[in-house]
């Protein structure tokens, strides 16, 4: 690892050298280059002057000021930067001790590892460290780098020293606007909400990865071996919309205690806006349930009624000659029966088949009134 940047951490009157190393690398991530689509040649950014539109080479490029709201550029040497006064020039300057939950984390800016410079910087480095460590606190103080001063942190990890440079207090910008309005949550969401939090354990860092740039990567490899890239997989939760907070966080702590990504988004999908509950009533109620409402409801009934019961008769009445002998004695029997329904007398067939229409009517005013 190579140093970018050699210095000094001033604590009391006991002064360390160190080296500082870039704790980031932010190579990794995705970038792309831009290219001229008709040929694929990359474009290429150069320093034009406004006044004479010449390209201008990189040692005639100086530094210039230009405040605010002001079209007025004034040139800045080198030599006037070295004349300003700067205490924390070379030296991490640290001026108290806080604990870590004192400092806001929007205030973080970048990070560096500090090591010893030197084999006498070993012992102050290594007490420095160990004290910071034990009294868990954090050391806040200025240094500049690059041209600039900034407020930087000291804090113990990994067996070294991190220097976090932070932004100024006037650099964090308020969060008015963004907050809503006052909201009244009941207490059953809020110990949903924990219990939630708490149910989903902790973070693994090894597990955490880059999905994007890894998806980027294999598109760049089919393209080079002259393959049609992969159709992405679908992912994510279904697009059922959730209506109820209290139940979204049941079903989601549910699916986090079962530990399936896939119960997760089944729960999730079993959410129905309102529309499609009515909708779902109706739907479930129509078939052989035989409960229907309104006037076509009671049609309906009316016109199936007569039908059925004559049906019923014919299915009773054919009953018994069945027994006796035959399928042929049965079905005449039955025809009979219907021809001669509301006439007296006769033999018990008929009998039988005028107690069966007696029972149709009462079947048919149950029905009705069931409707």
């Amino acid at each position: 690892m190579r140093s970018i940047w050699n210095g000094s951490i001033s604590f009391g009157l006991v002064t360390i050298p160190v080296k500082t190393y870039s704790a980031t690398d932010r190579t990794s991530s995705v970038s792309f280059v831009r290219i001229h689509e008709k040929d694929g040649a990359q474009i290429q950014y150069r320093k034009i002057c406004e006044l004479d539109g010449k390209e201008v080479p990189n040692e005639e490029v100086g530094k210039g000021y230009q405040a605010p709201g002001d079209e007025t550029i004034v040139p800045i040497t080198d030599d006037d930067l070295s004349q300003l006064p700067m205490p924390a020039a070379k030296t991490l300057s640290i001026l108290s001790f806080a604990d870590p939950g004192e400092i806001d984390p929007l205030q973080l800016d970048k990070a560096y590892y500090l090591g010893p410079n030197g084999a006498s910087a070993t012992k102050p480095y290594t007490l420095l460290r160990e004290a910071l460590e034990h009294h868990q606190r954090v050391a806040v103080g200025k240094v500049a780098m690059r041209g600039r001063e900034s407020l930087a942190m000291l804090r113990a990890h990994d067996g070294a020293i991190v220097m976090h440079t932070l932004l100024w207090p006037d650099q964090i910008r308020p969060a008015a606007g963004v907050v809503p309005d006052d909201v009244e949550l009941r207490e059953n969401e809020l110990k949903l909400a924990e219990t939630l939090m708490d149910s989903l354990g902790e973070l693994d860092p090894e597990e955490l990865h880059d999905d994007y740039r890894e998806a980027v990567e294999e598109l760049v490899a089919a393209k080079l071996e002259g393959e049609e890239p992969a159709a992405p997989s679908a992912s994510g939760a279904s697009g059922a919309r959730v209506l109820d907070l209290t139940a979204a966080l049941e079903k989601s702590l549910r699916a986090a205690r079962g530990g399936g990504e896939g119960d997760a988004q089944e729960e999730s999908a079993s959410v129905t806006p309102i529309r499609g509950r009515k909708t779902a009533k109706k739907s479930e109620a129509a078939p052989g349930t035989g409960k229907r409402s309104g006037t076509a409801t009671k049609k309906a009934a009316k016109k199936t009624a007569p039908a059925a019961a004559k049906k019923t008769s014919a299915k009773q009445t054919a009953a018994a000659p069945k027994a006796a002998g035959g399928r042929t004695k049965a079905t005449a029997t039955a025809k009979k029966s219907t021809s001669s329904r509301g006439t007296t007398g006769g033999t018990s067939k008929k009998s039988a088949s005028q107690s069966t229409a007696r029972k149709a009517p009462a079947k048919k005013t149950g029905r009705q009134s069931s409707a």
